[in-house]
């Protein structure tokens, strides 16, 4: 592992922000290091305020989509709500459906289906939509590059409003309106909302022309914090307070869809953590195992009764995702094997009878395992579809374009995208991507990195200075959980392998007569040799506590450990 200590910013820069918060060192560091330079910028960090969201109108075509569906709301047409499978997009369905209802009865949902139609806007969903006289659609977390789709729907006379995220092609679709902050000609603030993001700014402009307070759509950010918190997008700016409002609802005043999933938890307040592996994955379970419709329908049930049911039925689908995901990644892990392709730059895996609602999950366990840019395929009809991973600063989506000539179609992001491809192209296609990783791979990109935030004496670690690094939550990229460095710690001779297979390591450690923190480092058992006969080594450690016969104890969750130099 490489360690990537930050920058120190400037001595002055830290002490007007000390001045200016009345806070410590460390926690005027970590702020200037996540852009926060000012008291009122502290403000939005700490206590972000609906009054800190931004305008929806400011959004390009925003005023085109409000006034399109104003219209087929007074004039009783029929709607379609349709949205991606995943948790971006049943969440975006969940919450689009279930407000429009407050102002329409003429309101009906599609999540395509992963198998028979595959991501994004479908024909299939089209022709549902002309079938149901259904004269627009509202396109959630998808439809970006849907030219052919929205040209089809407009010649059974039905519109579309399109609400993405995800990079925009050379053309826009010609739709009545496309909501995306990431197209070039939009001047919105902030280009980082996620799916179900864009799907809350039209909710809140319809809301603020009804003159509605943007307040009365708090109910709905239950929906929000969690699709933010499954797309790992940035937690920053509008993220980052639709998140902490989100998750102040999902720990007050869930709908009882998330509290059927919840409930079992036995913890009194969740974090963006719980959210992302306990809810996110059991969303997702249902459109990878069965169909996305079940997640809406868990998210739009009012009946607690219902959502119990509901949730129990998802909860099988979670299991028989584990269950695949386990199999699949051990028969990926042996083809690589078999395949001598260890020491290549790309994990690049293929086989027909792999299910394709894991092949994602799979190729993140590939990419822990290899740390490279890893694609899995299986069979997908008369094609074979994928679903790629990348590595920290590696921009996957620009590789694949290198690469499109091989490839039927692609989208995604930098980190994550999906492509399919014909099975004759399937060699020449992983042998172009492997050439095309090469050239453009920085060493560094190889080699996973730990970006420590900065280095502290166990002495200035204290049960003030963790709460307020618990005001930092809730986490997420670019607004990482603190990752301190310490040097010149030894252990106080209690240091032992632990966990039934004894991978993780338990430690007590000081630093030149400080007080002994306990410490756990899961997966570093195999370090436990550095820390023997009161040897000096660094480590780089989060803070957390630890809660032991009802005692409560600030710990170091350590993530590696190096000699000391």
């Amino acid at each position: 592992m490489r360690w990537t200590l930050q920058n120190p910013p400037e001595p002055k820069q830290i002490e007007a922000l000390k001045s200016a918060l009345n806070v410590d060192t460390i926690t005027a560091t970590l702020l200037l290091q996540r852009g926060i330079q000012t008291y009122e910028q502290a403000r939005v960090f700490f206590r972000p305020d609906w009054s800190d969201l931004h305008d929806p109108f400011l959004m390009k075509d925003m005023d085109l989509a409000v006034a399109r569906m104003e219209r087929a709301i007074e004039s009783g047409e029929n709607i379609l709500v349709f949205g991606d499978y995943d948790v971006d997009g049943t969440t975006a369905v969940a919450l689009m459906s279930s407000y429009l209802k407050t102002r329409t009865t003429l309101v009906d949902t599609y999540i395509p289906d992963r198998y028979a139609e595959g991501y994004g806007i479908s024909y299939q969903g089209i022709d549902y939509a002309d079938d149901n006289d259904c004269s627009l659609i509202i396109a959630l977390d998808c439809g970006i590059k849907s030219i052919d789709h929205v040209a089809y729907a407009a010649e059974r006379n039905i519109d579309f409003i399109i609400c993405d995220h995800h990079k925009p092609g050379a053309e826009i679709p010609k739709a009545v309106a496309v909501l995306n902050p990431k197209r070039e000609d939009c001047t919105y603030p902030y280009d980082e909302l996620c799916g179900c993001g864009v799907g809350f700014k039209l909710v809140q402009a319809l809301a603020q022309q009804q003159g509605e307070s943007v307040q009365e759509l708090r109910p709905y950010l239950d929906l929000v914090a969690t699709a933010i918190a499954a797309d790992i997008v940035p937690m920053t700016d509008e993220n980052r307070i639709l998140a902490k409002l989100g998750l102040e609802v999902i720990n007050s005043h869930p709908r009882p869809g998330i509290k059927a999933m919840t409930q079992n938890l036995k913890k009194k307040k969740l974090t963006i953590t719980d959210v992302v592996f306990v809810i996110a994955p059991r969303i997702n379970a249902a459109g990878r195992i069965k169909h996305g419709n079940e997640a809406v329908a868990l998210l739009t049930e009012y009946d607690i009764d219902q959502a119990e049911f509901f949730a129990s039925e998802i909860e099988k689908h979670n299991a028989d995702r584990k269950e695949l995901d386990q199999q699949i990644t051990a028969e990926a892990l042996l083809q690589i094997e078999q395949n001598q392709e260890q020491d290549k730059y790309t994990s690049v895996v293929y086989n027909p009878n792999w299910h394709k609602g894991v092949i994602g999950i799979v190729a993140s366990r590939l990419t822990e395992t290899y740390y490279r840019p890893t694609i899995v395929f299986t069979q997908s009809g008369d094609k074979l579809a994928a679903s790629a991973r990348s590595v920290k600063d590696f921009d996957l989506y620009q590789a694949l374009e290198a690469c499109s000539a091989h490839l039927e179609q692609f989208g995604g992001h930098m980190y994550a995208a999906g492509m399919t491809l014909l099975e004759e192209n399937y060699e020449a296609f992983k042998e172009a991507f492997e050439s095309e990783v090469q050239k453009t791979i920085l060493p560094e990109m190889r080699e996973p990195e730990i970006e420590v935030d900065l280095e502290i004496n166990l002495d200035e670690i204290t049960p003030k200075l963790f709460r307020i690094l618990q005001q930092f939550e809730p986490f997420g990229p670019q607004n990482r959980t603190p990752v301190f460095l310490s040097r010149s710690l030894t252990d106080s001779g209690q240091a032992k392998k632990i966990g039934r297979d004894e991978s993780h390591l338990r430690m007590f450690v000081k630093q030149n007569g400080s007080p002994a923190f306990g410490a756990v480092g899961f997966g570093l058992g195999e370090k436990l040799p550095l820390t023997e006969n009161k040897q000096p080594f660094q480590a780089v450690y989060c803070i957390d506590e630890n809660e032991f016969n009802g005692q409560v104890s600030l710990q170091l969750r350590i993530k590696d450990i190096k000699h000391e130099e």
